[in-house]
């Protein structure tokens, strides 16, 4: 139906692994420089992460002794979580980033980021750290649509081309690259959604995180939102636009989540009052009595009309 994150990562490590967030004292440049996004909220991502008071160390041996207990496992990821970890300056950087390989049992580094903080020096480094350490550096990117126009709207303070740009600079460094999609933003249609899918399909992306669109409490978005003159689709729209992008999307790339989740307490609108987990049974038996799966309809590259015939 189509690739899982689960497995892809049983598939590189050998085993189930697990994400250990990290939250550093840091922001973003679009909160430096205006309101940042309409929908970011004041404690950005990081609605359940360890105080960013705390070393990478202690937060990362915190969470790993909780899973571990829970889960019993062996492998971990690191993951610089919330807001812009590359935002910050390159002495500092370097000092988080080998801070979390002194912890025991990490396979894997991702760094979450915006593509307007993506540069050389500060992928030069990281690639030191993969080869000494022997440690998988994985990128996420924050891109959300293709479409700039929404982009303007919700503020997010970088167009397509910077995004584009960070892609191609990670892939010559050879790490993986994720991106941050979400398929409900206000004024993005379902064709935003397959033209979403089309761009990562023929860029070097390797993993997807889908998002199905929140609203955080005392935000922008919140305001626009509650007072109505912004609108969120439907939950039978969203399923559909899911459907398109999965269908749209090329075959090998692994989809790391179909849909959000934020404290209920938190949000003045989430995932339609209904459960991240009953949504996801819903948008599989749909894709299952559809025959719906990854891939159907990557048929667009290559010169695809040169075989339509029609000469």
């Amino acid at each position: 139906m189509y690739n899982k994150y689960s497995d892809y990562l049983k598939k590189q490590y050998g085993e189930k692994v697990y994400k250990l967030p990290i939250n550093l004292p840091i922001s973003c440049p679009n909160r430096k420089n205006g309101t940042g996004c309409t929908f970011c909220a004041e404690v950005g991502t990081g609605f359940e992460s360890k105080s960013s008071t705390k070393t990478v160390l202690e937060q990362l041996r915190e969470n790993k002794d909780y899973i571990q207990n829970k889960y019993h496992a062996n492998k971990f990821i690191a993951y610089f979580q919330n807001y812009t970890n590359t935002y910050m300056p390159i002495e500092q950087f370097k000092k988080y980033i080998l801070e979390a390989t002194e912890c025991e049992d990490i396979v894997e580094i991702s760094i979450s980021t915006r593509p307007d903080c993506v540069s050389d020096e500060y992928l030069q480094f990281l690639a030191t750290v993969k080869e000494k350490y022997q440690i998988h550096i994985n990128i996420e990117l924050g891109l959300q649509t293709v479409n700039y126009h929404t982009l303007d709207q919700i503020q997010r303070g970088h167009g397509l081309a910077e995004f584009i740009d960070a892609v191609l600079r990670i892939k010559t460094y050879n790490f993986t690259t994720c991106v941050h999609v979400i398929l409900n933003l206000p004024n993005d249609t379902i064709r935003d959604a397959i033209e979403t899918s089309k761009i990562l399909s023929v860029l070097p992306v390797q993993i997807v995180k889908l998002h199905s669109l929140y609203i955080p409490k005392n935000t922008v978005m919140a305001k626009e939102y509650l007072s109505g003159s912004i609108k969120i689709c439907s939950k039978e729209e969203y399923l559909r636009r899911l459907k398109e992008f999965i269908e749209y999307l090329r075959n090998d790339i692994v989809i790391e989540r179909l849909f959000s989740r934020i404290p209920k307490e938190d949000a003045c609108f989430s995932n339609w009052d209904t459960s991240w987990w009953k949504l996801k049974d819903e948008f599989e038996s749909m894709m299952e009595e559809e025959n719906g799966y990854q891939g159907k309809k990557y048929n667009y590259t290559n010169g695809s009309s040169l075989y339509k015939g029609g000469f």
